[in-house]
């Protein structure tokens, strides 16, 4: 990559493109759909809260009056939501350019399940979005600057995939499990990209990672007690950047001409935790094929969701 800042400023424009982001009311997802819409996209606000998206959206409103948006009801926790997010896209919805997989929690202190029997953690950050993707991808527009962006974590370098036991009934931590749905999620990224290519598809999958951000993720989740949901914010507030910084690398992957398909992106900064887009590391487990292909195939098999390329 060239050495000059990539800013938002530089986001080329999207008029004529549809963006829908997970998890768009607050943080991460929020600002990525403000700089969309500011830069002329569509954009498909996806969440769990209609009242939050209608504040996000005015918000997004008062900084550019003309943007154009929409709200539609997804919890990525849930393959019933997720499956009737899909079906009323399939009956009508517009081609898709580009699809960012934001939603997120993080280290919920204790073991919860979803409503499908997954930890909630690898259900809400990686099983939904992949399940997702799966379902939405015959909508994403066949072009070459169509974009799939799962949002991934520099926590991937310390986790490992437990592929005999990815729902943690044998043993539960909290940023154990965080660091597994982040791994999953980058594993995932650049396996789907691979797959793309190989079916000669021209749609792009990027991954990408925010750095350490202040956001509504720093509650460790809303079983968190006050005491660890004050420190998650005391800590990610001193080493953490604004979450509009944090978005750039994801604004990166989503409409940059530079960037590819395959490629990882995240902050320049010391240890990736700050800064301005550039290519991420990516620790050598996540390159594993063989392991990449096994969390395919389980993922296949506990959503139920099986491309078609």
């Amino acid at each position: 990559m060239a050495t000059r800042k990539w800013t938002a400023a530089d986001i080329p424009p999207q008029t004529e493109r549809l963006a829908v982001v997970t998890g768009s009311t607050s943080g991460l997802g929020f600002e990525a759909a403000l700089a969309l819409a500011g830069a002329g996209a569509r954009v498909v606000l996806a969440a769990r809260d209609e009242t939050k998206a209608q504040q996000a959206m005015a918000s997004i409103r008062q900084v550019h009056a003309s943007a154009r948006l929409e709200f539609r009801q997804l919890d990525t926790a849930s393959l019933t939501s997720v499956r009737e997010f899909a079906a009323r896209w399939h009956n009508g919805g517009h081609p898709i350019d580009i699809l960012l997989l934001n939603a997120g929690i993080s280290a919920v202190p204790q073991r919860e399940e979803s409503d499908d029997g997954f930890e909630r953690q690898l259900a809400t950050n990686y099983l939904g979005h992949f399940a997702l993707t799966g379902l939405l991808l015959p909508n994403v527009r066949r072009d070459a600057s169509s974009r799939i962006v799962p949002v991934a974590s520099i926590a991937h370098r310390r986790a490992r995939l437990h592929l005999d036991d990815l729902q943690l009934g044998r043993s539960y931590k909290p940023m154990d499990a965080y660091g597994q749905s982040k791994l999953a999620m980058l594993m995932f990224g650049l396996e789907l990209d691979r797959r793309l290519n190989a079916a000669g598809s021209p749609v792009r999958s990027i991954p990408a990672h925010p750095g350490v951000a202040s956001t509504d993720i720093t509650r460790r989740g809303d079983r968190a007690g006050p005491i660890q949901r004050f420190l998650g914010q005391a800590v990610f507030g001193v080493i953490g950047q604004s979450a509009a910084q944090g978005a750039l690398p994801l604004l990166f992957a989503a409409t940059s001409l530079e960037a590819k398909g395959g490629s990882y992106y995240g902050p320049d900064g010391f240890r990736e935790m700050r800064g301005y887009p550039t290519d991420a590391e990516i620790a050598p487990h996540a390159l594993d094929r063989q392991a990449a292909e096994r969390l395919w195939s389980a993922s296949e098999e506990l959503t139920n969701v099986t491309y078609q390329f």
